[in-house]
């Protein structure tokens, strides 16, 4: 017996609505059985019945009415979103679905219980096809709601799973399953899930329900389908993924290059991923190899989508907004406009002024071929939505850094404040010793020893002795000289690209202000030159200013492809995926590990994917743009060989290794810093901290029995293959956490919490703000320094900011690279947010104590913001106070849309 009547409803969430309507929650924790019955489910298809007659527990069954034949009636109201159909063949295909639908061969749902039938050792259950015809267009038209009738035994006890089959030809999405009728409560199955269609994949779905519970506490008649699901998620390893597909699998970076196309190899990259060059994993994505070289998978080349799992990929509402309409739009319309506009003539910027009119006058795009006249038309309506573009005109906002002072970015201690307050904040060190050495071979880099003496330290600090400021934690330095000078030789052979190894000190006054004091630039030694450093201070007269502005902007340069490379994607997007496929891999979406987790999972393969394809590939954004060209990724690999540790990543952990900061329980995070004004990191830990309680207290809940950690068998899978598959280049380490204990997983989850949230937004939304004025930070130089005697020196003493200027990208490189840090640093109308945590956890839980820590902290990220915002105000708090110098926001947890500086989001979503 079924009747459906479908009805349109809001975007508003389903588990609310019901809950209000019942007038009480569900809440049902689970304890550990003593006994795990063995049983397969039978999911079948056909019209309307009843299976598994047996016993259950009357107490636990009841329901709010009956039939007269002994039976239960209950409703299931299943919530679908429909695709966003333009085209007149999707409405029709629309409709057709709607027919079927209608006389109830469209969608088969199953109710599962967690009672045994003992007759058929699986869980006990009823299944009906959706009947019902949908209604006139609505203000709500693409969401839509069936109310299925289903007659249970009494003794059917209480659904544990929906397993549901889709019989039409397309694909939908179901939000979720609510059903009503049983005496405590609607029981909510949370989906938020593409169901494939059977023509795809014979195989149905399963929705669990609500219910977080671990491995040992699964219902007896739902613990088939609980471990059915995850091997369906892993799939085979074998043939190449369909789009329609949900697999998660690993696979090495072999995607970079593309052999096939262009001459002269110039677009072949070496394999990452292997002994010699490490590397996370990605998600296996099975493409054939190419003909030039079995090692390198064949590319998709853009707009066509690269292969993740279905419910990976960009929601549909989020595809029709502003931050992936505007990312694809980028890629594959405005940068081939500004090429075809700039390439023909691409020319330095000559003065000050060509950079002011990016923002002031703003680029001409010019026409292409009129045979194109139409698709312009309609890219420049697209791109006219999302970009601060008219007619043909590309004009850049002003950054953050220029906007209150354009003349900052000159200052020594602006160059330094954004050590401690920039995009990249975490790369500075405290300088425990001298002589500086480095740990290259010395037969083939020279010398250990750094130029930078202890008597060049001497000159600069006033009186204060190299041993006393030592001693009192006054010197720093940022040493990016080991990371690149193996692969300096290589990437000044590239054309316009110079660049060189560098060392800055820093020395922190009594006055609270830190300053660059001495900077050392170093190339490969030649037989001519053994130790081939040059060594700057800032100096007073005009000549030595301009010098030591020159060198400034090498350090500058340095330090954003660092930034990219090693800090913003190897630490961040390409270190998460490996959790994300392992999570999914070997976690059940009941798993309370895996529920915690999914919120910061969001969007992160799908924007890996299209960054793969579009930023860090042969010939990429990243390649064209910044100063180690076709190496960039080659170092990035020798950075996550070299530097690259899953216990330094929690923010304690890398201050401490730093020496940023000294252990001090007393405080938040456990750690007192050095540096008090260091605005990443004092409001780095105050984040820090809340997300340590939250997940302390998370796990406290759940793992409350002794050992219930160590025979956890899906937690204890999911750290083995995050070890020895994710990250199978590192698996040998003897560095990895135990989990064992509470503390243990705790301390996992907290850095990759901290990780996907708040890290990667400190790192990522400053991008233009920083970024958008290129002198302040230059992604590539293309000059050396000019020495004396050399002809270019007598050039640079007749016009320094000529030098100075045609030293930096061009006005192409620039202003490409200012589009990508525009689109990167842009959080969409979509954005979920880590002070949202609250609202977005509440339909996966229905245990009243869990929702209560996660509004705990809320209220805690509330009291954080306003903390960090009197920081801002605090006039002696000077790297993020005074005249011009621009707040430090970005780890302020709330945003509006747009390029604000500001906002920390759940997940790696852009």
């Amino acid at each position: 017996m079924l009747t459906a009547q479908p009805r349109p409803t809001s975007l508003i969430s389903g588990a609310v609505k019901h809950q209000v309507l019942a007038g009480k929650s569900c809440w049902f924790r689970p304890r550990v059985s003593g006994r795990r019955a063995v049983v397969r489910a039978v999911i079948s298809s056909g019209d309307s019945k009843a299976a598994g007659v047996g016993t259950a527990d009357k107490k636990t069954v009841g329901a709010s009415s009956s039939s007269s034949s002994g039976g239960v009636n209950v409703r299931a109201v299943i919530t679908i979103r429909k695709k966003m159909k333009e085209r007149l063949t999707d409405k029709i295909e629309d409709q057709w679905e709607s027919i079927i639908n209608g006389i109830g061969r469209g969608i088969l749902i199953q109710l599962i219980s967690e009672a045994i039938d003992p007759g058929t050792n699986s869980g006990k259950s009823v299944e009906s096809f959706v009947r019902g015809w949908l209604p006139k267009v609505s203000n709500s038209p693409y969401v839509v709601e069936y109310g299925v009738d289903l007659l249970v035994p009494r003794d059917f006890g209480q659904p544990g799973a929906i397993v549901v089959t889709n019989f039409h030809d397309k694909e939908f999405f179901l939000m979720e399953i609510v059903v009503h009728g049983f005496s405590n409560g609607p029981i909510f199955f949370r989906a938020d899930t593409w169901i494939h269609s059977r023509k795809d994949n014979p195989e149905s779905r399963i929705v669990f329900k609500n219910q977080a519970c671990l491995p040992s506490q699964t219902p007896p008649g739902i613990k088939d389908l609980r471990d059915e699901d995850l091997v369906s998620l892993r799939g085979s390893g074998e043939g190449e993924r369909e789009l329609h597909e949900r697999v998660y699998d690993y696979d090495i970076y072999n995607d970079l290059g593309n052999p096939d196309k262009g001459g002269g190899g110039d677009l072949v990259r070496p394999v990452l991923g292997t002994e010699e060059r490490p590397y996370p994993r990605r998600c296996r994505t099975g493409r054939p190899p190419t003909i030039s070289d079995p090692n390198t998978e064949t590319r998709i080349e853009k707009p066509n989508p690269v292969y993740v799992p279905r419910d990976e990929t960009f929601e549909e509402i989020k595809q029709r907004t502003f931050s992936a309409g505007r990312l694809r739009a980028l890629f594959h319309n405005l940068i081939p406009l500004m090429v075809a506009t700039l390439a023909s003539s691409d020319v330095p910027f000559t003065n000050f002024s060509d950079i002011d009119k990016l923002y002031n006058d703003g680029v001409v795009l010019e026409e292409q071929d009129q045979k194109e006249t139409k698709r312009q038309q309609v890219v420049a309506n697209v791109l006219n939505q999302i970009f601060n573009l008219g007619d043909k005109l590309l004009k850049y906002d002003v950054p953050a850094i220029i906007r209150s002072d354009r003349f900052a970015w000159l200052r020594d201690n602006e160059f330094a404040r954004q050590a401690l307050a920039g995009v990249n904040p975490v790369n500075i060190e405290l300088l425990k010793e001298l002589p500086i050495t480095s740990k290259l071979d010395p037969a083939i880099y020279g010398p250990p020893e750094s130029a930078i003496t202890r008597e060049l330290i001497a000159k600069e600090l006033n009186g204060v002795s190299v041993e006393e400021a030592i001693k009192q934690k006054k010197l720093f330095i940022l040493d990016y000289h080991d990371m690149l000078l193996p692969f300096i030789e290589k990437m000044n052979a590239l054309p316009d690209r110079k660049a060189y190894a560098s060392r800055t000190i820093f020395y922190y006054a009594d006055t609270g202000l830190l300053r660059p004091i001495v900077i050392e630039l170093s190339l490969p030694p030649t037989p001519s030159s053994p130790r081939n450093k040059r060594i700057f201070t800032h100096g007073h007269d005009a000549t030595t200013h301009w010098i030591w502005k020159l060198a400034k902007a090498h350090v500058c340069s340095n330090d954003a492809g660092v930034h990219q490379l090693v800090n913003h994607w190897l630490k961040t997007h390409a270190s998460m995926e490996p959790y994300i496929i392992a999570t999914h891999r070997q976690l059940s979406s009941m798993h309370p590990v895996y529920k915690l987790l999914h919120p910061h999972m969001r969007y992160t393969m799908e924007i890996n994917a299209l960054a793969r394809q579009n930023l860090i590939s042969g010939g990429g954004v990243i390649e064209v743009c910044f100063s180690p060209g076709k190496y960039a990724m080659e170092i990035s690999s020798a950075a996550y060989k070299s530097l690259w540790r899953f216990d330094m990543e929690a923010l304690p952990a890398d201050l401490l290794r730093r020496g940023m900061g000294v252990e001090d329980p007393t405080v938040p995070g456990g750690v007192k810093l050095v540096i008090e004004d260091y605005p990443y990191a004092a409001d780095g830990l105050l984040i820090w901290s809340a997300i340590k309680e939250l997940v302390e207290s998370y796990v406290e809940h759940y793992y409350y029995e002794p050992d219930s950690i160590s025979l956890d068998v899906e937690l204890q899978a999911w750290w083995n293959e995050i070890k020895n598959e994710g990250h199978y280049d590192k698996r040998n380490e003897t560095w990895w956490p135990n989990l064992k204990t509470q503390d243990d997983l705790s301390g996992i989850l907290s850095t990759m919490i901290w990780t996907a949230s708040s890290q990667h937004a400190a790192i990522n939304f400053g991008q233009y703000p920083f970024g958008g004025y290129p002198p302040n930070r230059p992604t590539l130089m293309r000059k050396l320094i000019p020495r004396e005697g050399d002809s270019e020196y007598v050039k640079f003493l007749q016009n320094p900011e000529y030098t100075f200027l045609t030293s930096l990208p061009t006005q192409l490189q620039a202003t490409k690279v200012m589009a990508v840090q525009d689109t990167l640093s842009t959080h969409s109308a979509d954005e979920e947010y880590l002070n949202q945590l609250h609202q977005i956890q509440r339909p996966s839980f229905n245990d009243p104590e869990v929702q209560k820590l996660f509004e705990i902290f809320s209220v805690q990220l509330e009291e954080i913001e306003r903390i960090i915002n009197q920081r801002n105000k605090n006039i002696q708090l000077k790297n993020r106070s005074g005249a011009g110098v621009p707040p430090y926001e970005l780890l302020l947890p709330s945003s509006p849309p747009g390029v604000t500086g500001r906002g920390i989001p759940n997940s790696i979503s852009i």
